[in-house]
C-alpha cells in the first residue's frame, strides 16, 4: 500500500474536508478525492462519510484505519530522522514553528549570525497558533508558550515572557481596550484582562499581536502586550505597575531522535543561547 495514499486519509481526517487536505498536501482537490476513492475501493470499506455539517467524518471502521495510519506516519517520520542522522554536516533545512510575534520580532532579526556561521543551513519559519506536530515532522523545532502536558519530546525552558498593559506614549491613555478575539480568550493574558473588560469597552479585536500594537500606537485603546515587543516601541508606554501583569513560560521542543541530527541540535542550541542572553528583556524587567 502506498504511503502517499495513506497520507491522504490522515490529512482528510485532520482537516475534515477534501479542500483542507489538498492545501496541506499541496495537491489539487480532484487528485485528493480520486486517491480517497481508490483507497476505499482497495480496502473495501468506506473510511469517511459526510456529516450533517458537510464535514468529512470517519466511519467506525475509518476511525480504526486512521489510528493505524497515524502510527505509520510517525514511523515514516522516524525513519527519515534516522536517515538524516547519517549526515554529520550542519546543512539542510530546519523548520521552526512558533507564534508569529516571536518569529518576526525576535528570531528573524537574529538569524543572519546563525546563517553566517553555518552557510549550508536553511531555516523555515512557520508562524502558527496551532500546535504543529514535532513527531510527524510538521516542524523540527517547536517553541510554545506553555509546557506540553504529554508527548514524547525533549523539552527545554527558554524564558519567562512578561505581558503588561500599554497605552500610546503621546497624550492621555484611552479609556477603551484592544484585545485578542474569542479564539484566544483562553490565554492567560486574556483571562487577566477579562475583569477589566467587564467594566470597560472594547474598540478592536484581532488574533494578531502586530495589529494590537499598531492599534495602541494609533490611540484606539490600551492592550496587554508582550514586553519584549512593546518595551522597545517608542510609540507605546507601559501603564500601571512596573512589573509584568502576566508571565508565561516559553518552551523549546524537539523529537528525541533529533539528538542525532546535527543541524537540528545546532539550531536548538543557538536558540537557547539567544533566549538565555536576553532573559530580562523577555520578562519585561524594568
Amino acid at each position: 500500500m502506498n504511503w502517499d495514499d495513506l497520507r491522504v486519509l490522515v490529512e482528510i481526517g485532520r482537516a475534515g474536508s477534501i479542500a483542507g487536505a489538498a492545501r496541506r498536501l499541496k495537491l489539487d482537490q480532484t487528485t485528493v478525492a480520486r486517491r480517497l476513492r481508490a483507497l476505499e475501493d482497495r480496502l473495501g470499506v468506506r473510511v469517511f462519510g459526510r456529516g450533517a455539517s458537510g464535514r468529512w467524518q470517519p466511519t467506525a471502521v475509518g476511525l480504526r484505519v486512521l489510528e493505524r495510519a497515524a502510527r505509520v506516519e510517525e514511523d515514516v517520520a522516524g525513519l527519515l530522522r534516522v536517515a538524516d542522522a547519517a549526515h554529520p554536516e550542519i546543512a539542510g533545512s530546519v523548520r521552526i514553528t512558533s507564534v508569529g510575534s516571536i518569529l518576526a520580532h525576535w528570531i528573524t532579526p537574529r538569524l543572519p549570525a546563525l546563517l553566517d556561521r553555518h552557510p549550508g543551513l536553511a531555516v523555515e519559519l512557520v508562524a502558527s497558533n496551532d500546535n504543529l506536530s514535532v513527531s510527524r515532522r510538521e516542524a523540527d523545532i517547536a517553541i510554545r508558550l506553555a509546557r506540553p502536558e504529554h508527548g514524547d519530546f525533549l523539552i527545554r525552558k527558554l524564558a519567562d515572557v512578561g505581558f503588561a498593559v500599554y497605552a500610546p506614549a503621546a497624550g492621555t491613555p484611552p479609556d477603551a481596550w484592544v484585545c485578542y478575539d474569542d479564539d484566544l480568550a483562553h490565554t492567560p493574558e486574556m483571562r487577566w484582562l477579562a475583569p477589566h473588560l467587564a467594566t470597560g469597552r472594547v474598540r478592536l479585536r484581532s488574533n494578531e499581536v502586530d495589529c494590537l500594537v499598531r492599534a495602541v500606537a494609533a490611540g484606539i485603546g490600551q492592550a496587554v502586550l508582550p514586553c519584549f515587543i512593546a518595551d522597545p516601541n517608542p510609540a507605546l508606554q507601559r501603564q500601571r505597575a512596573p512589573a509584568p501583569a502576566v508571565t508565561r513560560e516559553l518552551w523549546l521542543l524537539i523529537h528525541p531522535d533529533a539528538r542525532q541530527q546535527p543541524r537540528v541540535v545546532a539550531v536548538a542550541d543557538w536558540l537557547a543561547a539567544q533566549f538565555a542572553d536576553n532573559r530580562g528583556a523577555f520578562l519585561g524587567q524594568p
